[in-house]
């Protein structure tokens, strides 16, 4: 049988005070949402100022990036570049801001961000995984 490393939450506290620091160091009001592997909250946390619609597009993210094992923004460019009935696949994360949290080629969750611009998005959630040394 594999085995695999598993977020604890140690590390999700850790990818969250990173995540928001980076937040914070920018003047940028955000959700922060961090996943498991298979797409499941495991933190949600929307900073001061943040828009309300924010706490629904970040977990879409986290969850689309977990699943998908990729980056959003693979999806968003598939879009934008024509491909319009990806509109209808079965995941509603499919704006920039979603990264894989990825640890000895296994994904073990996914961070997702909202309320500034996608790839100021994508930043903070990449922050926060740094936070992990990997």
């Amino acid at each position: 049988m594999k085995t695999k490393p598993m977020l604890q939450g140690v590390d999700v506290r850790a990818i969250a005070a990173a995540a928001e620091a980076e937040a914070q160091r920018n003047g940028w009001a955000v959700t922060i949402a961090i996943a498991d592997d298979g797409g499941h909250l495991l933190w949600l946390q929307r900073l001061d100022g943040a828009a309300p619609f924010s706490a629904q597009v970040a977990p879409a993210k986290a969850r689309t990036a977990a699943i998908a094992r990729r980056e959003t923004k693979a999806y968003e460019d598939v879009i934008n570049q024509g491909r319009y009935a990806f509109l209808s696949a079965p995941v509603d994360g499919m704006l920039e801001g979603g990264v894989p949290i990825m640890i000895e080629g296994q994904c073990v969750g996914a961070v997702g961000v909202s309320g500034v611009k996608s790839p100021e998005d994508a930043q903070i959630a990449r922050a926060g995984i740094a936070a992990l040394g990997v």
